[in-house]
């Protein structure tokens, strides 16, 4: 239990990374300006999202239901694990709008300025907050 345990932390550790990653990329995508720029960020955007990004979230999840299969009475029992449930989920949303995105980006129509995505880059902040107080201190 203790290595999917650690597998799992590792996991989420890359996919936090990309989810930051991610959305700062778009933010110098939105404000550049010559060509060899753009093509850069789209390899990058597309290398990060389907090589690191999403394996990632997916080791996550894989991971997370086997850690929580050691002892399903007692994790589907507790509210605060419902609410650590609902913010992967909102998470995982998150990444899926990432991902359409980076396809705006990839056929160069994009519509969205470098502070919409200074913005949208903070919501995995506020996911992390929430998660790591869910799982640390378990108010419920």
């Amino acid at each position: 239990m203790l290595w999917v345990k650690a597998f799992h932390i590792i996991a989420v550790v890359c996919w936090f990374a990309a989810l930051f990653y991610l959305p700062r990329l778009f933010v110098y995508h939105a404000q550049s300006s010559d060509q060899a720029s753009i093509e850069r960020f789209k390899i990058m955007e597309r290398k990060l999202y389907r090589g690191i990004m999403t394996p990632s979230a997916i080791a996550t999840v894989v991971l997370g239901f086997w850690l929580v299969s050691y002892s399903s009475d007692y994790y589907f029992s507790s509210g605060w694990f419902h609410a650590k449930l609902l913010l992967v989920a909102l998470l995982l949303g998150y990444h899926h709008a990432c991902g359409r995105l980076l396809k705006k980006f990839a056929q160069d129509q994009n519509t969205h300025s470098h502070k919409f995505y200074r913005w949208f880059n903070e919501f995995p902040v506020l996911v992390l907050i929430g998660v790591c107080i869910l799982v640390v201190v378990r108010p419920f």
